[in-house]
């Protein structure tokens, strides 16, 4: 029996050893580096973002309380006097700057820069993307402002065993989590973010990042740090990571013709100079909702032309802007609309289980959103969020033909 125990205890001591020592193996230095996605071993989901979260508006004075308002096919008891339930669901609201937050977040995740330099210090880590702005946050900080290119937002950081944890609320009950950990064999930087909502569950995705090969430029931190910059061509790269060379190959593009494909950043949107629209979805909820399809339309060329850009209606022959509005009424006082921005055009290509070149449509830019509200504010509300859409769309495409 003694034997026995001083045995179990010598193998709690060995398992906790090694278990410390597996722990202890990650360190925030680890994540210093210039990293590389590597898209083949990262998730690109269709969607992804927070969802439409609905609450019941509170009922008026008086109003009965036996009974759920609001459903799809309208409200029931509506015209009972003295017993109407004038309960309707309702989009969760927030504030222009928390709007504003949640679609810059959501659009980072959407679009993951294709670089990342990490430079880590006692006390901070320096996070600079290929595209847009470096961000500093402090270890340990809680509810820190932090700059994010045009937003700010509160941020809590910390290390946890083994990985670099990010959270930035984005708005009342909505956070937003990265984890940043490395692997070693192979050397590999992976980020994970998650969607974290107040009803539970989120969207989750994984990217994978490997260690820049030698000879390509590194990103420089666009804010202030204390840790000095990469010099020119100085490569920053995870302890143990030595000359090993990450890969970025597109999807589907052999080895033997990468060096054929213009593999940068919004290489497909160079040379745009003309574009079709094509308005679709509108139908009687919309118009009752304040949407003409007239009106958007002219609305969406104006914004096209003063970018730059011929327009051609209702074309889809060549590259062009599609946009669909699907609109419901939940009820007389509620309108609510899902719309999709999305640039198509088209191309042929040999696929692996095709003899020969087929056509196909190229989805190059997406964006979609929800919006709800009452009849009278709904139309604009739908009309901002798509004219937005479309300067986005054209400021990318612009920038790509500089």
């Amino acid at each position: 029996m003694t034997f026995s125990r001083l045995g179990l205890l010598a193998a709690l001591f060995v398992l906790c050893v090694l278990s410390g020592a597996r722990l202890s193996a990650q360190s925030p230095t680890d994540l210093t580096g210039s990293w590389t996605l590597n898209r083949q071993l990262s998730q690109f989901p269709q969607e992804v973002g927070f969802s439409a979260s609905f609450f019941p508006a509170p009922a008026a004075p008086g109003a009965s309380t036996g009974g759920r308002g609001g459903n799809r096919g309208g409200n029931r008891g509506r015209g009972n006097a003295g017993g109407d339930d004038l309960r309707v669901p309702r989009l969760q609201t927030g504030t222009e700057e928390d709007a504003r937050r949640v679609r810059f977040l959501t659009d980072e995740v959407r679009l993951p820069p294709d670089r990342l330099t990490i430079v880590v210090t006692p006390a901070t880590v320096t996070i600079t993307p290929d595209r847009g702005a470096a961000r500093t946050v402090q270890f340990g900080r809680r509810d820190e402002d932090v700059k994010i290119g045009p937003v700010t937002a509160i941020t809590n950081t910390s290390w946890e065993l083994d990985h670099l944890a990010i959270v930035y609320k984005a708005e009342t009950g909505r956070l937003l989590r990265y984890t940043y950990s490395v692997s070693q064999k192979p050397v590999q930087l992976v980020v994970d973010v998650e969607f974290v909502e107040r009803e539970g569950g989120g969207d989750k995705v994984r990217r994978v990042y490997e260690p820049t090969p030698q000879g390509e430029p590194v990103s420089t931190p666009s804010t202030s740090t204390s840790a000095a910059p990469a010099a020119p061509g100085q490569l920053l790269l995870p302890p143990g990571a030595g000359g090993s060379a990450g890969s970025r190959p597109a999807p589907s593009v052999p080895a033997s013709a990468a060096a054929t494909v213009d593999q940068r950043p919004d290489a497909a949107l160079k040379g745009l100079t003309r574009l079709g629209v094509v308005l679709e979805g509108l139908g009687a909820d919309a118009a009752k909702c304040g949407l003409k399809e007239g009106v958007l339309e002219t609305a969406i060329e104006k914004h096209l032309t003063d970018a730059g850009f011929r327009v051609v209606r209702d074309s889809d022959d060549d590259t062009y802007l599609y946009v669909n509005i699907n609109t419901v009424t939940a009820s007389a006082a509620l309108c609510v609309s899902r719309y999709d921005v999305t640039l198509y055009s088209h191309a042929t290509a040999k696929l692996t289980h095709t003899a020969s070149a087929v056509p196909l449509q190229a989805e190059l830019l997406h964006r979609g959103g929800i919006a709800g509200g009452g009849p009278a504010a709904h139309g604009d509300a739908v009309t901002k969020g798509v004219l937005e859409y479309v300067d986005q769309f054209a400021t990318r495409m612009r920038n790509a033909g500089q």
